[in-house]
C-alpha cells in the first residue's frame, strides 16, 4: 500500500523562516499484519504534527508504505524511495531487524534517517554515523526502567523473557543493566510466536516473585490474555509496548493494574502533551500511543530543522537536527553525543480512564536524564 500526501509547515512561516528547499520523507512502516496497529499510529502521529503546522506553505511531501513486517520488503522499499523517489529523510521504521536491514545503506548513500521507534544498540555504538538519529530512545531504555522499577519494588527472584531477535536481546540486557538481583529463568520465544503456554509453565514452576516480558504487538496480546486465564499470580512487569494503547483494547481487563516503564505518557503534564493528546483524540477518534508520540515529536524535529537549513546542506541540515529545537510531548528532550535522545524514564500503570478506556498513567519515575549504554563505543 502507498500513500503520497504533500503537508505544508506554516511553523517555518510562524517563526519567520521560510524553508530553504522541499523536503522529501519517506515512511516505511507496518501497516499490515499483526503489527499494523504500531505502523499506524506511527503515520498518523506524524501527519498530525504537519497538520498543525498549518498550511501556510506545501513544502514536505511524505511517501509512506508498508515494509508487511519483513525486512526484504523493507529493503526494496527503501531502495527505491532512494533511487526513484529520490526521497531526502527515511522514517517510521517500528522493528529492528527492520532498520538494521534498511539504515545503513540508506546513511551510507547520504540519506538522514530519524527513528521514530527502532533503536538496536549496534547503531547507538559501534554502527552510528551522523545521518542516523534516535528521536525515540535506545532499544534497551524502558527495559532499563523496568528493571529499576523491579528493584525499588523489592523483587528479587525475577523470571524475564523476550523474543529471539535484535530488540528482545536489548531487552533483556537492559533489564539487567538495572536489576541486580536473582533471575528465576531467562528465555528467548520465538518472533511472532503466539501460543505460550509452555512459557508460562516454565515461570509457574519458577518460584519467580514477579515476571518481566517484553513482547510487542500481537505477541503481548496473546501472551497477558494467556497467563491471564493461566491461574498464574506471579506479577508482571514489562516497557510500554505490550501495554501500550494499540494493543490494550485487544488486552482487555487482563492488563489492569500491570505496571510498566516508558519515555511518555498520555497524562504527562506539559503544554506540547496537551495539545498533542487532545489534538490526536479528535483526529483520529482514539488516546494515542507512545508510537504515535514518538513519530509527533519525530516531524517536529523535522519542521524545526527545516525552518533552519537546507536539507540538501548536509552539514548545516545535521546541526539543526542536533539542536533539537522543538517543543517535545516528552517534555525536556536533548540529543547525546551518538544522537539519542537523553529523556526521562517513567512507571505507568494501566488504569481505565472517566469513560472505562483502558490507558495509562504515570505513577512515578524510573530514571532521570537516561541517555543509552552505548555512547562511548559510537567515534562520531
Amino acid at each position: 500500500m502507498k500513500l503520497l500526501s504533500t503537508l505544508s509547515l506554516a511553523a517555518a512561516l510562524m517563526a519567520g523562516t521560510a524553508f530553504a528547499a522541499p523536503v522529501k520523507v519517506g515512511m516505511i512502516t507496518t501497516l499490515s499484519g499483526g503489527g499494523a496497529g504500531l505502523g499506524m499510529d506511527t503515520r498518523d502521529g506524524f501527519d498530525l504534527a504537519l497538520k498543525l503546522a498549518g498550511d501556510a506553505a506545501s513544502e514536505i511531501t511524505v511517501v509512506t508504505e508498508d515494509d508487511q513486517q519483513k525486512p526484504d520488503v523493507a529493503v526494496q522499499i527503501a531502495d527505491k524511495m532512494i533511487q526513484s523517489d529520490n526521497v531526502d529523510i527515511l522514517t517510521g521504521i517500528v522493528w529492528s531487524n527492520l532498520a538494521m536491514a534498511v539504515v545503513p545503506a540508506a546513511v551510507q548513500q547520504g540519506k538522514f534517517y530519524l527513528s521514530t521507534n527502532a533503536g538496536p544498540s549496534a547503531l547507538a555504538g559501534a554502527q552510528c554515523d551522523p545521518n542516523y538519529f534516535s528521536v525515540s530512545y535506545q532499544n534497551d531504555n524502558f527495559h532499563e526502567a523496568a528493571g529499576q522499577a523491579a528493584m525499588d519494588a523489592g523483587y528479587k527472584n525475577v523470571f524475564i523473557m523476550a523474543p529471539n531477535y535484535p530488540a528482545g536481546q536489548d531487552a533483556l540486557t537492559g533489564f539487567k543493566r538495572y536489576y541486580t538481583g536473582e533471575l528465576a529463568g531467562e528465555i528467548y520465544t520465538q518472533v511472532g510466536q503466539t501460543d505460550y503456554a509452555g512459557e508460562i509453565a516454565q515461570i509457574r514452576d519458577s518460584g519467580a516473585d514477579a515476571v518481566f516480558f517484553f513482547l510487542p504487538g500481537g505477541m503481548g496480546i496473546s501472551f497477558i490474555k494467556q497467563y491471564a486465564g493461566s491461574g498464574v499470580t506471579t506479577p508482571l512487569i514489562g516497557p510500554a509496548f505490550s501495554f501500550s494503547q494499540d494493543v490494550l483494547p485487544a488486552v482487555g481487563d487482563a492488563a489492569l493494574g500491570i505496571r510498566n516503564t516508558a519515555s511518555w505518557a498520555p497524562d504527562l503534564d506539559n503544554e506540547a502533551n496537551h495539545k498533542f493528546v487532545e489534538a490526536f483524540k479528535e483526529e483520529y477518534g482514539r488516546i494515542p500511543s507512545v508510537y504515535a508520540a514518538q513519530a509527533y515529536d519525530t516531524a517536529n524535529l523535522i519542521l524545526s530543522a527545516a525552518a533552519k537549513a537546507d536539507v540538501t546542506d548536509a552539514d548545516a541540515f545535521r546541526e539543526a537536527l542536533r539542536e533539537a529545537d522543538f517543543d517535545s510531548v516528552r517534555g525536556n528532550f536533548t540529543f547525546g553525543p551518538n544522537q539519542h535522545p537523553i529523556q526521562d524514564l517513567y512507571v505507568r500503570e494501566v488504569v481505565k480512564d472517566a469513560d472505562g478506556v483502558l490507558t495509562n498513567k504515570i505513577v512515578g519515575v524510573a530514571i532521570e536524564d537516561r541517555g543509552d549504554a552505548y555512547a562511548e563505543q559510537c567515534s562520531m
